[in-house]
């Protein structure tokens, strides 16, 4: 059973020259951030790379090492220019096989249509598990503590869900939004003086500017649901007190 009170990490590393050119926005960071707090697991660290054997076997060394889980996104592809599998094997020092059950999974989906291309989102590193992938197929892979993704957002989304409460995670991060029409250096101090008599509990501050205004959405975030209700209680009772009329929700 997973140790609710122990805090898991995980990191995200983003691969792909498309994203880094800025040909490609990545889509899957928020994403994934916000279904890893379901799971009671912390995203850490994002790091981008470039379709580089060196630069992705460097950063899965370091980042799997580092946190409890690791998952990456991009580069497992029918074409040439995939080559995280290739990375990830050689950093890890074990050979690319193709892997029997996801083959079976190709040539049920692609039929005559498996070309030598296809085959190669059959590739794993040796002594990888697969990660049933809903929408396309070619199935995401799981070696150790280290998830291998699809970049395309929609595939990546349902490579998650097939991981739904299956990793062990501590308690889920829980988040109510407290939000007022005014700058957020003007409350500054307030922020920090209610997180502050509030342990087990972290305010972000997000500004916005719409209708010639300046405002904040403050959001609280905590594992336990009493402490986040009673430090949004207190948020709003201080932010009132500055003399705003503060919104119990998101502006």
């Amino acid at each position: 059973m997973p140790d609710t009170d122990r805090i898991y990490t995980a990191a995200l590393l983003i691969i792909g020259d498309e994203i880094l050119s800025g040909r490609t926005q990545d889509a899957n960071l928020a994403y994934l951030a916000k279904w890893l707090g379901v799971q009671g697991i912390r995203l850490r660290e994002v790091r981008v790379v470039a379709d580089d054997h060196a630069a992705i076997g460097a950063a899965v060394k370091a980042l799997s090492g580092a946190y409890d889980y690791l998952f990456t996104t991009g580069g497992i592809g029918p074409t040439h220019d995939d080559i995280t599998v290739d990375a990830i094997a050689a950093a890890l020092g074990v050979g690319v096989v193709v892997h029997p059950a996801a083959r079976a999974i190709l040539e049920k989906y692609y039929g005559d249509k498996l070309t030598d291309a296809r085959l190669r989102m059959a590739r794993v590193p040796e002594g990888a598990e697969l990660i049933e992938n809903p929408r396309t197929g070619a199935p995401g892979i799981r070696h150790g503590n280290i998830f291998i993704m699809a970049g395309v957002p929609s595939i990546t989304q349902g490579m998650l869900a097939a991981l739904d409460g299956k990793l062990p995670g501590g308690k889920p991060v829980l988040s109510r939004t407290v939000a007022a029409w005014t700058a957020e250096s003007a409350v500054a101090a307030t922020l920090a003086a209610v997180e502050k008599a509030n342990p087990g509990t972290q305010i972000g501050s997000y500004p916005f500017w719409r209708e010639g205004r300046t405002g904040a959405n403050f959001v609280i975030r905590a594992t336990d649901p009493m402490l986040l209700d009673a430090c949004a209680v207190a948020l709003l009772a201080a932010l009132t007190e500055a003399g705003l009329a503060p919104v119990d929700g998101e502006i």
